[in-house]
């Protein structure tokens, strides 16, 4: 049985809007795009590269995905617009339908809980999940998340979509690595206290 892991940016608040660009994610006025740009740094390069470098298939949300889609296969001299045209993605929405326009991109249509569920039931790597904040807490809700890699940035911004919303399920996790870069973000990897298990 493989995990579910999540890997996002987040401020001191808890927000996970629009890290990567001004005008990524717009929605309820929110104007402070782009806020982990000025934070990225070698060490934090170096850490996404790894993980980057062999990675299992990822889950995204209809936002995310079409967001990814419409900047990354644009993209030259880095190295994630190889591995994410080439990696093996699923996309969770009840609007879109298939044929998929990205590559190796595979539809879950519907409620994703059951088939995510079923996607972990198998063999291979860990899925990997980016963004998507919608899906999050679809699969925060049906107990679903087995670690989280939290980028955790020295920034408070006040307003935003936060990661953890109010009325979430009680999960307890435990610090399994952390790296500090030069510019002050803490990259913490967080695991289930109890395997299989939401409560202590």
């Amino acid at each position: 049985m493989r995990k579910l892991v999540v890997v996002n940016n987040l401020t001191l608040d808890g927000v996970m809007q629009a890290p990567g660009r001004p005008h990524e994610d717009t929605r309820g006025g929110f104007t402070n795009g782009g806020w982990a740009i000025p934070y990225n740094d070698e060490v934090m390069g170096r850490f996404m590269g790894e993980r980057l470098a062999d990675p299992g298939p990822l889950l995204l949300g209809r936002r995310t995905y079409e967001d990814f889609y419409s900047y990354w296969p644009h993209q030259k001299d880095n190295p994630f617009t190889e591995v994410l045209d080439n990696v093996q993605k699923y996309v969770a929405s009840t609007t879109l339908s298939e044929p998929l326009p990205w590559g190796n991109s595979t539809l879950l249509k519907g409620d994703a809980g059951e088939p995510v569920a079923r996607l972990k039931e198998q063999d291979g790597k860990d899925i990997g999940v980016l963004g998507s904040g919608e899906l999050l807490r679809s699969l925060m809700r049906a107990d679903l998340v087995d670690e989280y890699v939290l980028l955790i940035h020295p920034v408070v911004l006040g307003s935003g979509r936060r990661m953890f919303p109010e009325g979430g399920p009680f999960t307890a996790f435990r610090l399994v690595d952390s790296v500090t870069t030069t510019t002050g973000v803490v990259i913490a990897t967080y695991r289930r206290a109890i395997e299989g298990s939401s409560h202590v």
